[in-house]
C-alpha cells in the first residue's frame, strides 16, 4: 500500500492585491484544498512555508489557518505538518504548537525545530524526532515517513542552525546537514522527503524567476541552493516559494515548487493553480500528480486603444481582477475615468498612456519667457508624466484657478 501526501505552500493569508482583499478567494480555495484532500484520501498534509502574508496577519487571517489545518487533520487522524516561510514570524508559527500537536498538526518556525516523539491517541505516531527531522508511522500504513524539514531561515536564524562558518556557503552546509540526518534515519524501509523553503535551482538551469512583490532570497549565486545537495535517499521535495507550479529537475527524484493556491500579483496572470498529490512507497520511484485548483479570480492583464473596446470588454469580463493599460491621444478626463471604473468592480490598475510625437528627449530650443503660462504649464506636466500632454480638462482647472488667484489679487 502506497502513502499519500498532499503537497502545497505559499497561501499567504491576509494578502491584499493593492487595495484589494483576497479573503473571500482565500476561504473557497482552502474549502478546496480540503475537499481535494478528502476525495484522494491522502495520508498527510505538507505546507512548504508562507502561511500568512506578514508576520503580523489579521486576526481573521489566524482564525481561517488554524480552523484549515484543524479541519484538514480530520480530528487528529491524519498529520499536518506546516513549516514557516520568508513571510511568516517563526515565533507565530511555534507559538500554538504543544496544543496544535494534540490536534495533528506539527508546526516548524525555525529550521533548529527539536520534534519529539509522542502518539495521537487511536492515530498516528511521531517515532523519532531529531533537530529539522521526524519520523511519522501510521496505524494502516506499514511503513514509515521520514521527513527532512528546514524552514525558512534568515541569516541570523542561518548562524543559529548552521553554524558560525561564513565561508562555508549555503548550499554546502545544508548538503551536509541534509546527508548527516539521511544517514542516520532514511533507509530504504520508509519512504522520505524533504520539505523547505526556500530559493532552490538546478546547478546550470535557467535562473528561476521570483514572485513579483516577493523580498529576493538569492543574491546573486553565492547563496544559491542547488538540487545536487538534495540527499541520494530522498524521493521526493517538496519546495515553497516560488508561486508556479514546477519541477526544476538535478536530482534523482523530483524536486517540485506546488505553487501558491491564488495568483497573488499580476506576473502571475494566467498561471495555473494546483497542489501536487505524491504517492510513495520506501524505495521505489514517486509518482506526483498536479492537480489544477478551481477556485479564485482570474488575474488578466489588458491593453486597449479605444474607450468603448475597453467598456465592452470590461462589461463582458467582471469575474476577474484587472490590470488596465488604455492608449490614447491625450490623458483621459475625469469623466472617462469614472466611465471606466464604473463598468468593472475588479480594475486593481489603470494606467493611461499617451502618445505623443515629441520625443522625451527632443530640445525645444524656446525660452520659458517667451511662453504663455499654459505652455509652460503644459511643459512642466510632460516632464512630471513621462511627456503625456494634459487633457483639456486640466487646463480648464488650471486656468480657473489662475482666474480665482486674479481676482484676488485685484
Amino acid at each position: 500500500m502506497s502513502l499519500k501526501i498532499l503537497h502545497t505552500a505559499d497561501w499567504h493569508l491576509g494578502k491584499r492585491l493593492d487595495y484589494f482583499s483576497r479573503f473571500e478567494e482565500q476561504k473557497k480555495v482552502l474549502e478546496e484544498i480540503v475537499e481535494i484532500a478528502d476525495d484522494q484520501k491522502v495520508d498527510v498534509i505538507l505546507i512548504a512555508g508562507d502561511l500568512f502574508d506578514t508576520f503580523n496577519p489579521p486576526v481573521e487571517a489566524i482564525e481561517l489557518l488554524y480552523k484549515t489545518l484543524k479541519r484538514l487533520t480530520k480530528n487528529g487522524t491524519r498529520p499536518v505538518i506546516a513549516i514557516a516561510g520568508n513571510h511568516d514570524s517563526p515565533d507565530r508559527v511555534d507559538a500554538p504548537d504543544s496544543l496544535a500537536r494534540d490536534c495533528g498538526i506539527i508546526f516548524a518556525g525555525k529550521p533548529n525545530m527539536q520534534f519529539v516523539p509522542y502518539q495521537i491517541e487511536n492515530g498516528f505516531e511521531i517515532s523519532k524526532g531529531d533537530i529539522g527531522f521526524l519520523e511519522i508511522k501510521f496505524p494502516h500504513i506499514d511503513f514509515p515517513l521520514r521527513l527532512i524539514v528546514t524552514a525558512f531561515a534568515n541569516e541570523h536564524r542561518l548562524k543559529e542552525y548552521l553554524g558560525e562558518d561564513e565561508q562555508e556557503g549555503l548550499n554546502e552546509v545544508l548538503a551536509h546537514k541534509w546527508q548527516s540526518l539521511a544517514e542516520q534515519y532514511c533507509d530504504n524501509q520508509g519512504a522520505n522527503v524533504l520539505v523547505a523553503h526556500l530559493y532552490m535551482n538546478k546547478r546550470g538551469g535557467a535562473v528561476l524567476e521570483e514572485p513579483e512583490g516577493e523580498k529576493p532570497l538569492r543574491i546573486g549565486f553565492a547563496d544559491t541552493v542547488f538540487t545536487d545537495c538534495i540527499p541520494p535517499q530522498i524521493q521526493y521535495t517538496a519546495l515553497g516559494h516560488l508561486h508556479r507550479y514546477q519541477e526544476i529537475g538535478g536530482h534523482i527524484s523530483p524536486v517540485v515548487y506546488s505553487s501558491s493556491p491564488l495568483c497573488y500579483s499580476f506576473s502571475e496572470a494566467g498561471q495555473g493553480k494546483k497542489v501536487v498529490i505524491v504517492e510513495l512507497e520506501p524505495n521505489k520511484e514517486v509518482n506526483y500528480t498536479p492537480i489544477d485548483i478551481q477556485s479564485g479570480k482570474d488575474l488578466v492583464r489588458k491593453r486597449f486603444e479605444s474607450l468603448a473596446d475597453t467598456i465592452d470588454w470590461l462589461t463582458a469580463n467582471q469575474d476577474c481582477l484587472v490590470e488596465l493599460t488604455l492608449v490614447s491621444e491625450i490623458s483621459l478626463t475625469q469623466a472617462e475615468k469614472k466611465q471606466i471604473e464604473d463598468s468593472h468592480q475588479g480594475i486593481i490598475y489603470l494606467i493611461p498612456e499617451v502618445k505623443s510625437n515629441i520625443a522625451l528627449n527632443q530640445e525645444v530650443h524656446v525660452s520659458r519667457r517667451s511662453k504663455s503660462i499654459n505652455e509652460n504649464f503644459s511643459d512642466y506636466y510632460r516632464y512630471r508624466n513621462n511627456d503625456q500632454l494634459p487633457s483639456e480638462e486640466l487646463l480648464a482647472l488650471f486656468n480657473e484657478v489662475l482666474g480665482i488667484q486674479k481676482e484676488q489679487e485685484n
